[in-house]
């Protein structure tokens, strides 16, 4: 069963991320994965929040937003057909009326491909088709809807929905709503316009046969009007059968009877139908999306396995291990002090000493980045115990690169509140003004640009460690 907090658009987020990275290979999900361990969960929670996080940062949810919109766009525009064909269907039918109207051809001309693709769905229950069950509007709906929505990424949606729904049963009903539905609106659309067109005009009807005697459309009448017979419709006697065969001239209340049947044949053996269908499909594509689940054995999630649920987590499904407690400059007591501010540092030379200035003792050294195993453990940390502010030293002497910015990302999502503060190598103080501005705005404009506010970038040592002390610390130094 599917969880109650999942629904059914994580799960297509999901098998759409499955089939982008299986044509174009995994994505850089490191962040991503520690986000989803550090929600907890199952196995499939901790997939579709990894679906969802990385389908917002490579934009893959609105490349799903506009498929989506470009389905609602096509649904439409083939109702708008399907209207169009039922009144035409219906005009050409009954002609001009100048000449009688052939009813055994005006019947198979509404009532000809209906039937004919009507049996051909219920013939597709016992056939082992494709899954999408002999629905062959939906199918154009989807077709339309891929030409609709153009792109990379847009062109894999419908390859995801229809994945993920023909794996439990889904398809054929969703599909098979969808065409049901837009025969439906062609038969409203052929009733309304059956009956403008016969209560505007004169028709004569008539049989035309070589081969056939009267005999055999009087059992042809009786046969088709018994059940529009016990909805209210007029059934034509033998007699009215009998003489209209074209060569009798048919009294009004002929014309009458034989419209009334007619129109009959339609509503049971047409519209009815169709709305059952309708019903049938859309309950069970109810029914069946409810119960959809993830099949987490599938390539590309089974691979996700020993990342998202390693065997060091415990059996309960309680916090992770702390994984890097031995990690050289990352303190045991990190773990236990969740919601203390923290001070950590990025790739600094060696000579100017460790921490800077002196640290309350609420504050959590985190020592200073330099490998990618303490990142690594520094973030799994983190994600654990999350510090209420924390406080990033960086050297100023560099020019910020990719790495350092997508670090001090990662820290920011994991903190309460963040300050970034660059300083130089002479003994940990800041540079000098020209040279401090200068680097000051290198750093910000790429944190900047990355997402991180200006206001988090400082240039004054005092004042980012006054802020990152504790409520209370400094009436606690002055004592």
């Amino acid at each position: 069963m599917k969880p109650d907090n999942t629904r059914f658009s994580d799960y297509w987020l999901a098998e759409l991320l499955r089939v982008r990275e299986a044509h174009w290979g995994p994505l850089e999900d490191a962040g991503e994965v520690r986000a989803a361990r550090a929600q907890g969960g199952n196995f499939a929670e901790r997939i579709v929040l990894r679906a969802r996080l990385l389908c917002r940062r490579e934009k893959l949810d609105t490349a799903l937003a506009h498929w989506r919109r470009a389905a609602r766009v096509a649904l439409p525009g083939l109702a708008l057909l399907a209207l169009l064909v039922g009144s035409g269907a219906a005009l050409g039918a009954l002609g001009n009326g100048t000449a009688p109207v052939n009813i055994a051809l005006a019947l198979t001309a509404m009532l000809g491909l209906h039937c004919l693709t009507y049996v051909l769905w219920l013939a597709s229950f016992g056939l082992h088709d494709d899954g999408e069950g002999g629905a062959r509007l939906g199918r154009a709906w989807l077709w339309l809807t891929r030409r609709l929505a153009r792109g990379p990424d847009t062109a894999l949606a419908p390859r995801a929905l229809t994945g993920l729904l023909s794996r439990n049963g889904s398809l054929r009903w969703l599909l098979g709503a969808v065409s049901h539905g837009l025969w439906t609106v062609a038969f409203i659309s052929l009733l309304l316009t059956l009956l403008a067109v016969l209560a505007a005009r004169r028709y004569d009807f008539s049989w035309q046969t070589t081969l056939l005697t009267p005999d055999t459309f009087v059992r042809f009448a009786a046969i088709l009007g018994w059940a529009p017979a016990h909805l209210g419709f007029a059934t034509p006697p033998d007699a009215v059968v009998r003489i209209s065969n074209g060569l009798h001239v048919l009294p009004d209340s002929a014309r009458a009877l034989w419209s009334s049947w007619l129109i009959g044949c339609v509503v049971v053996y047409g519209l009815l139908p169709r709305l059952a269908g309708l019903g049938l499909c859309l309950a069970m594509a109810r029914h069946r999306i409810r119960r959809l689940s993830l099949d987490t054995t599938l390539p590309g999630y089974a691979d996700l396995r020993q990342r998202l649920s390693p065997p060091s987590e415990t059996v309960d499904g309680g916090e992770p291990e702390p994984a890097a407690a031995d990690t050289p400059g990352l303190p045991r007591r990190a773990a236990s002090s969740a919601g203390e501010p923290a001070i950590a540092g990025i790739e600094l030379p060696p000579d100017p000493p460790w921490p800077p200035g002196g640290l309350d003792d609420r504050i959590i050294d985190l020592g200073i980045i330099d490998t990618r195993a303490q990142r690594v453990a520094t973030l799994d940390r983190l994600a654990q115990t999350p510090p209420s502010r924390l406080l990033v030293v960086c050297d100023a002497d560099q020019t910020p690169d990719r790495g350092a910015v997508a670090l001090i990302m990662d820290l920011a999502a994991s903190a309460g509140a963040i300050r970034v503060i660059p300083l130089t190598a002479r003994s940990h103080a800041t540079p000098d003004a020209s040279d401090r501005n200068l680097r000051a705005d290198q750093w910000r404009e790429r944190l900047v640009a990355a997402g991180l506010p200006s206001a988090a970038i400082m240039t004054d040592l005092n004042e980012a460690m006054g802020w990152l002390a504790p409520p209370g610390a400094c009436e606690a130094n002055r004592v």
